[in-house]
């Protein structure tokens, strides 16, 4: 029993189901991150927690009360909305306490948590302030105080960085991150932005056309996708999917490529999961990173499964940090992520230094990892 818990619940309009049997359990002081493509239903499913949708069947619980039916005000959530939809005529401070105040709190009470949230926050020079004075920053911070102020048991935050720069997101990720770690908070964040649900979340609950596909650590979701969704929607540059065949050569498993002049490629698999058995003599989906494709000199020492994979190279991308490079393999385009000062041209043949640790293989019809 978690502390909130999303036990099969659906969403439908008239006949159309657009939420299918979604089974979350969050435990206390937990960061849930959903992710997904716009229109997968993760707005729908936080809605639906904050009692602003009903829920067509299933249960959803808060410290073990059924919310079903019970009006958003009597929930103790506290939601962060993109818009910040803040109170224009009301100056900062009032904002913050507008909630507390229509709760009946003493006024007493409203301005000392007043102050310990705009402390918190940093926006104490802004209590006198009117929003329209703000910049968007400081607007989101004045929405994260308001919900903040009511200590509630759990946080709803509704891709509430969207309306922001660049680089004014990366720094209010930070921000949202360390107030995490500092009060412990019950979070669940809806986002279309797969790098915020790495960085942020504890567990991820990845979305799509209305269904869980995946519900995972960062790192699991990452390292070992459920399937092809998963795999290409979950990092950046996505994950290589490449059509190989799957052959057994010397009482070795191999992946078996074509290189971009159209020479046969055998990467070896170690350690290959029982299940792998099945799929030999057959066609496969050989996923694998871009960072697990690298030049000789970058590739993991820790690794032990290096294969050398040479192939002709068709563009270079400098990003900086990396250098980005494309090849063709079994006539789809691959990324491989090199260092900066890698000697690697367009045009020219190349050793790449393939990590086969980092390999999963997915079945081409269903599109789910195999093993």
């Amino acid at each position: 029993m978690g502390f909130l818990d999303i036990d099969n619940v659906t969403k439908s309009y008239g006949a159309v189901e657009v939420l299918h049997r979604v089974d979350i359990s969050v435990e206390e002081g937990e960061f849930l991150v959903l992710v997904g493509p716009s229109g997968c239903g993760k707005s729908t499913l936080l809605n639906m927690i904050a009692g602003l949708e009903g829920i067509t069947s299933g249960e959803i619980k808060i410290k073990d009360r059924v919310m079903n039916g019970v009006h958003p005000s009597k929930r103790n959530i506290a939601m962060v909305f993109q818009s910040y939809a803040l109170y224009p005529n009301m100056t900062v401070g009032q904002n913050i306490t507008f909630g507390l105040e229509m709760h009946g709190t003493p006024k007493e009470e409203r301005d000392k948590a007043m102050k310990e949230v705009a402390q918190l926050l940093q926006i104490e020079p802004l209590l006198t302030r009117k929003p329209g004075q703000l910049s968007g920053g400081q607007r989101q911070r004045v929405a994260m105080g308001r919900a903040l102020v009511r200590n509630p048991d759990v946080f709803l935050f509704d891709e509430p960085l969207s309306n922001l720069d660049a680089k004014l997101r990366v720094d209010m990720r930070t921000e949202i991150k360390k107030l995490h770690q500092r009060l412990g908070t019950t979070i669940v964040y809806v986002t279309h932005d797969q790098i915020e649900a790495m960085t942020l979340s504890t567990r991820i609950a990845v979305m799509y056309d209305g269904y869980v596909q995946q519900l995972g650590t960062p790192k699991e979701i990452y390292d070992n996708p459920a399937n092809l969704f998963v795999a290409t929607f979950m990092g950046s540059p996505a994950m290589n999917v490449l059509p190989a065949k799957l052959e057994d050569r010397n009482g070795a498993l191999h992946a078996v490529l074509t290189g971009s002049e159209g020479q046969e490629i055998a990467l070896r698999i170690e350690n290959a999961p029982a299940a792998y058995q099945a799929y030999k003599g057959s066609q496969v989906m050989l996923g694998i990173r871009p960072e697990a494709i690298t030049d000789p000199e970058g590739a993991d020492r820790n690794a032990r499964n290096i294969q050398a994979l040479t192939n002709g190279v068709t563009v270079t991308e400098p990003a900086g940090a990396d250098t980005f490079v494309t090849m063709t393999l079994s006539g789809k385009d691959c990324i491989a992520r090199m260092r900066a000062d890698a000697d690697v041209h367009a045009g020219q043949p190349f050793e790449f230094a393939v990590n086969m640790d980092k390999a999963v293989l997915f079945d081409p019809k269903t599109e789910e990892r195999i093993g």
